[in-house]
């Protein structure tokens, strides 16, 4: 071996080690405290801009190294039409930190992901060896595995119990035949053996300000108790389990004289106000949901179930409304399962009898007769309307369609006309 080739080997040998360094210094330094996944955009603000941190590296590597962001879909298309592909062991699951992909002289390495997108280490030359992609892969896989072993760490006794029982639904949601009773190691002390109220926030947009789980606990207790239970889900969606005092109004010295409220009554009360003070304070725009008390020992996997289900019913068949209720969607449930292609013929059919149906005056008449269950004189005063001309309205009805919605069997038709008709419209 000449002493030229010698030395150029060792250069390369300090080179990868300098990159490693680098690398490494930049996932993990910032870890401490942090209780979610920094992107290497934030790592890199944490001590020094982005800019400063990519131009060393740039220096090293001698080419163009830049920090992307790319949907699931480009990167999936940049999987499909690359020219290599390395995934490591995680093939068929997301994408993780160190995956890359070589394309015309270009590799892109995965530094961070969530549901929506990926961000990407892109560099731009063609003579980057195999040692280094390896070694960068390698170097930013570490990198968030001591990211996780620090946020794990920090977390609270709380937090950490809560991230095992999102782990053990999760599991049951995802399997053939799920177990529906938590088993004995997650149900330590008596706790969830009591009966609690359950909720679930689902939040509305992927690109909103997330807060972590203790800011979100701390706002739970204030509002509800201090025996709230919080179950993070999916990046997006949070189990809350409430404690079944907030159904007793015991500060209404009154409340004997007073015409009793329902359960429904309650919990629809106690849910608006929880997505009111969530909506300003915390996450904005969001969706909640919830259901009568049970208990979580026995019956935590078929309230997520049923509370997911209440969301995407409500979400699909009332835009515009943030707090579902699964007693209020019985009628949704059942149309939902009717296959699409015989719901948009029926609607089909229904609609060629008149256009009446889908203008906006009538659509709101409708609307509003069903939300004060038919009541004429209540329905008048809430659309601002003399009582002769909503009955006007009902009979022009009648005379173009043949359905007296003031007649239960008609009444039941024309709400089921409404409801598909929403949702056909969407899609």
């Amino acid at each position: 071996m000449t002493k030229k080739s010698v030395i150029i080997k060792y250069q390369k040998i300090i080179i990868i080690n300098i990159i490693f360094y680098i690398l490494w210094r930049y996932v993990t330094c910032a870890a401490k405290g942090r209780r979610k996944p920094l992107t290497l955009v934030e790592i890199g603000d944490r001590e020094m801009s982005t800019t400063d941190w990519l131009k060393p590296l740039q220096h090293i590597l001698n080419c163009p190294v830049q920090v992307v962001t790319k949907s699931m879909l480009e990167w999936s298309d940049l999987l499909r039409d690359a020219e290599a592909v390395w995934l490591g062991e995680k093939k068929d699951q997301p994408p993780t930190e160190g995956q890359r992909a070589e394309k015309n002289g270009m590799t892109w390495i995965v530094t961070a992901s969530n549901d929506y997108s990926v961000e990407l280490l892109e560099i731009n030359n063609p003579s980057l060896s195999v040692t280094e992609k390896e070694l960068i892969s390698w170097t930013l896989k570490r990198g968030r595995s001591d990211l996780t072993q620090l946020k794990a760490a920090a977390l609270s006794e709380t937090e950490r119990n809560a991230l095992k029982l999102s782990e053990w639904i999760q599991k049951q949601l995802e399997a053939d035949e799920p177990a529906y009773s938590l088993p004995d190691h997650l149900t330590v002390g008596s706790r969830l053996f009591n009966e609690m109220i359950p909720f679930l926030l689902v939040t509305e947009q992927s690109n909103t300000k997330q807060a972590v789980y203790t800011e979100l606990e701390k706002l739970l207790h204030s509002f509800l108790s201090e025996d709230v239970l919080l179950i993070p889900l999916k990046s997006q969606e949070w189990l809350i389990w409430g404690p079944l005092s907030l159904l007793r109004d015991e500060d209404s010295d009154t409340f004997d004289d007073q015409e009793e409220e329902t359960i429904e009554d309650s919990l629809a009360s106690i849910g608006s106000g929880l997505h009111e003070m969530l909506a300003s304070e915390w996450i904005g725009e969001c969706h909640l949901a919830v259901t009568h008390p049970t208990t979580p020992a026995k019956g935590i996997v078929e309230t997520t179930i049923l509370l997911r289900e209440t969301i995407n019913l409500g979400r699909k068949f009332h835009v515009g409304t943030n707090i579902h209720l699964p007693w209020m969607l019985q009628l949704e449930r059942l149309l939902n399962a009717i296959p699409e292609a015989q719901r948009s013929k029926y609607l089909e059919q229904s609609l060629k009898r008149a256009d009446l149906f889908v203008e906006s005056e009538m659509l709101s008449t409708l609307e509003t007769f069903f939300t004060l269950d038919c009541n004429v004189s209540e329905t008048a005063k809430k659309l601002y309307i003399h009582r002769n001309t909503l009955l006007y309205r009902l009979d022009k009805l009648k005379q173009e369609t043949g359905l007296d919605v003031r007649q239960f069997r008609d009444a039941v038709l024309v709400k089921i006309i409404l409801l598909l008709y929403k949702v056909t419209k969407r899609n």
